[in-house]
C-alpha cells in the first residue's frame, strides 16, 4: 500500500517542478529583457526624449534601474537555490531519481545563466564608475558639467586663465628659488569682482591698454590686490617731455604735458595748485601749493590763528632725527600727498619711499616727476619689504578715525614686522572723535614701543569733539621672542 502514495507524491512533485520550471523560465526571459533595455533601449528613449524637449538627462534613473534589476536576479537565485535544495533532498527519499535529475541539471543551468548576468552587472562599489560611464554615453550638450577647483576656470576671459594657471618651469627641475614652477596669484576679492576684473583684462595682446587705471585702482581698493599682469602697453601722455634736472624738480611744478588728465577733474597742475577750484579730492587739498603749504612742512612751525586746521605739524623732522644722531637712512612714507616728507628727508641724506594711491589726482605721478620713489600700494597689502630692514615709517593724514580696530591691528603688526630693532614709528596727526581716542591709543600702546614723544591735541576748526594724536615711538629689540 505505500508504493501508490510515493507514485501520487512524485506525480505531484513533477507537476510543482513542471510548473515552478515554467514559471522560472519566463522569469529569466523577462530579466534578459529588461537587462537589454537597460543598455539600449531605455537609454536611447531618454536621451531621444530629453534632447527633442531639451531637458536634462536624469543620470541617476538608469543606475537605480541598475540596482533594481541585480536585487531581482539575486532573489530569483536564492529561490533556485532552495528548489535546487529541495530537489536534492527529494531525490534521496524516493526510489527513481531520473525525472528529479533532469529537473536538478536544467535548473542548474538556468541558475548558471543568470549568475553570468549577475557577474555582467555593476556592483555597489562600481556606481561612481557606472555613472561616469553612462555620462558619457549621453549627448554632449545634454552632459551636467563638472564643477572645477581650478581658480582659473572661474573666469571666463582668457588673459585671466593663463595668468593663474600655474607655470612649469620649462627643464622640469627646481629654478634657483627652489619652486619647480611659477605661481601667479590673484587678490581672493578678484572673484567677488568677476565683472569688473574681466573688463580690466579684456584686451588685444600687444596692443594699447585701455584708458582703465581708475578701474584698476577701483579693485585694488576693493580688495582685488594684487592685480594680475597685463600683456598690453600701458598709455602715456601724448606729448611726454623731459622731467626737470634734480636741482629744479622738487619744488617747481611739473610740465602739464606729463600726465594723462582724462580722469581727473583738474586737468593741470595750476588748477591743482588754485585754492578755489574743486579738484576732487578731499585728504590733501592743498598739497599742490608747493610754495604756499608744502614749502614750511616738519621743517618750521607755522604760526596760525585759532580758526586753522592744524595745517602743521606736531614734530619736525630734525627733532625726530635728533632721537637717534646718524642711524636713521632708510624708511617708508605711508601718507596722502606729494612726496614732501621724503624730499624734506632727502635734503638730509634719508632714503625714504612715498606709498601712496592717485586719490582724486596724480599723486605718484607727481611724486616721481619731482625725483622722488612712489609705491602705488593700498593700506590692504603686505608691505613688500623684509622683516626688520627699515629704519623709519612715518604717516600722516592717512590712518586716521575711520579705519576698522582688527586693520589697524593688522597695519601696525606689519608695520612693525619690516622696522629693525631700534627703529622708529612716527604718527603724524592721526584724526579721530575724542571718544574712541582711547581705543586707538590702546592698540598703540599694544606694541610696547618705548616712547620718545606723545601729545593729543585738539582740532582747531571743530568744538573739540574731534582730536589729533601724534607719536614717536621706538621698536624695542625683543632679542629672547
Amino acid at each position: 500500500m505505500p508504493k501508490p502514495n510515493i507514485v501520487m507524491k512524485l506525480r505531484t512533485c513533477r507537476s510543482g517542478v513542471r510548473s515552478s520550471i515554467f514559471l522560472l523560465g519566463t522569469f529569466v526571459l523577462f530579466i534578459s529583457i529588461a537587462t537589454l533595455s537597460k543598455f539600449y533601449s531605455i537609454r536611447l528613449l531618454i536621451v531621444t526624449d530629453n534632447f527633442c524637449n531639451n531637458h536634462q538627462v536624469n543620470i541617476e534613473s538608469p543606475s537605480r534601474l541598475g540596482s533594481e534589476v541585480k536585487k531581482t536576479v539575486d532573489t530569483v537565485i536564492d529561490k533556485i537555490q532552495k528548489e535546487m535544495d529541495s530537489l536534492r533532498n527529494l531525490s534521496m527519499d524516493s526510489s527513481s531519481t531520473l525525472p528529479l535529475s533532469r529537473h536538478y541539471v536544467f535548473l542548474a543551468d538556468i541558475l548558471g545563466l543568470i549568475e553570468s548576468v549577475q557577474a555582467s552587472m555593476p556592483s555597489s562599489d562600481d556606481t561612481t564608475n557606472q555613472r561616469t560611464s553612462e555620462t558619457r554615453a549621453v549627448h554632449p550638450l545634454l552632459r551636467p558639467k563638472k564643477q572645477s577647483d581650478e581658480p582659473a576656470d572661474y573666469f571666463l576671459i582668457e588673459e585671466i586663465r593663463k595668468y593663474v594657471r600655474i607655470k612649469p618651469n620649462r627643464l622640469g627641475k627646481q629654478n634657483f628659488m627652489g619652486a619647480n614652477g611659477t605661481f601667479t596669484s590673484i587678490g581672493h576679492a578678484c572673484f567677488a569682482m568677476k565683472k569688473e576684473l574681466e573688463q580690466y583684462m579684456d584686451y588685444d595682446v600687444g596692443e594699447i591698454c585701455n584708458d582703465d587705471w581708475k578701474l584698476a585702482q577701483k579693485l585694488m581698493v576693493h580688495g582685488c590686490d594684487p592685480l594680475p599682469r597685463r600683456r598690453c602697453f600701458s598709455r602715456s601722455p601724448q606729448l611726454y617731455m623731459k622731467p626737470f634736472p634734480i636741482n629744479e624738480s622738487m619744488w617747481k611744478l611739473p610740465d602739464n604735458r606729463n600726465v594723462r588728465w582724462s580722469q581727473y577733474r583738474c586737468k593741470n597742475f595750476t588748477c591743482l595748485a588754485s585754492n578755489t577750484s574743486r579738484k576732487g579730492f578731499f585728504k590733501c587739498a592743498d598739497c599742490f601749493d608747493l610754495s604756499g603749504h608744502e614749502m614750511p612742512r616738519w621743517i618750521k612751525q607755522v604760526n596760525s590763528d585759532h580758526n586753522n586746521t592744524n595745517s602743521t605739524a606736531d614734530f619736525l623732522i630734525p627733532e625726530v632725527l635728533g632721537i637717534k644722531p646718524g642711524e636713521i637712512r632708510v624708511g617708508l612714507d605711508f601718507s596722502v600727498g606729494i612726496g614732501t616728507f621724503a624730499a624734506r628727508m632727502r635734503d638730509l641724506n634719508v632714503t625714504v619711499v612715498s606709498a601712496t594711491i592717485n586719490l582724486g589726482a596724480p599723486f605718484n605721478e607727481m611724486i616721481a616727476l619731482r625725483g622722488l620713489v612712489p609705491l602705488y600700494l593700498t593700506v590692504n597689502q603686505r608691505l613688500p619689504f623684509f622683516d626688520n630692514t627699515l629704519d623709519l615709517i612715518h604717516t600722516t593724514r592717512f590712518l586716521d578715525g575711520w579705519i576698522d580696530f582688527v586693520l589697524l591691528d593688522f597695519v601696525l603688526f606689519d608695520w612693525d614686522r619690516v622696522l629693525r630693532p631700534g627703529g622708529l614709528l612716527w604718527i603724524d596727526s592721526f584724526f579721530c572723535l575724542k571718544e574712541d581716542l582711547n581705543d586707538y591709543l590702546d592698540a598703540f600702546k599694544m606694541l610696547r614701543y618705548r616712547k620718545h614723544k606723545w601729545v593729543v591735541v585738539p582740532k582747531r576748526d571743530k568744538d573739540h569733539r574731534e582730536i589729533f594724536f601724534s607719536a614717536v615711538l621706538e621698536k624695542p629689540p625683543r632679542p629672547f621672542r
